[in-house]
């Protein structure tokens, strides 16, 4: 079985990439999605959460504030570096068991990884995709998708490894600044080379 990654920076369309790749029949498990299940209600990575950003971060429903915590790590390297500490290693646990349940012939499976690069985690696969467009179409998408200012998008932006040194170290690039038809396009070539190396 091939074990691939995806990854790519806030707003370069991975998330779109993700849901072609798992249309199409690839078993895809999401970095994202086990992260916010990490730190649900009652578990211990959120009580460790709260122990280091304080109770301010919770809701009145023992939830994770999500944008209160954002706006504490985003402009604070330590304290990402200290909420990456807590929660990576446990979503990675998580993805090595996706993996292992998978059967043999599976052929080719993909983790949707967004740090991956900055968690020095790209040894880890056999390959990397990397979902790219230029930086001025990234900063534009965060700031419609997350309804933020322009400071706060290029915040998180820069609290990434920049898109153009992940394209460098990708082993297969998708380019996400055309069309929808075009990144589609893009995704099938991708997955009949990996489909080819897989044997499947």
């Amino acid at each position: 079985m091939l074990r691939v990654a995806l990854t790519g920076g806030i707003g370069t369309g991975k998330s779109y990439v993700a849901q072609r790749l798992a249309d199409a029949g690839v078993p895809v498990v999401d970095a994202d999605r086990l992260a916010r299940e990490v730190v649900a209600p009652g578990t211990p990575a959120l009580a460790t959460v709260v122990e280091r950003f304080g109770h301010d971060v919770l809701g009145e429903d023992g939830s994770l504030r999500r944008q209160a915590l954002a706006s504490l790590v985003f402009s604070d390297p330590q304290a990402r570096h200290d909420l990456e500490a807590i929660i990576h290693p446990v979503v990675r646990r998580s993805i090595e068991a996706f993996f292992d349940a998978l059967p043999p012939d599976t052929g080719v499976a993909v983790a949707d990884i967004p740090l991956l690069y900055e968690a020095n985690r790209a040894a880890d696969f056999d390959a990397v995709i990397v979902a790219a467009c230029p930086p001025e179409m990234q900063l534009a998408r965060v700031m419609a998708r997350d309804g933020v200012s322009e400071a706060s998008a290029r915040r998180r932006i820069v609290a990434q490894l920049p898109i153009g040194e992940k394209v460098r170290q990708a082993d297969y690039v998708i380019d996400t600044s055309g069309t929808f038809e075009q990144t589609d396009a893009g995704t099938a070539r991708v997955l009949a080379a990996l489909r080819g190396r897989a044997g499947t």
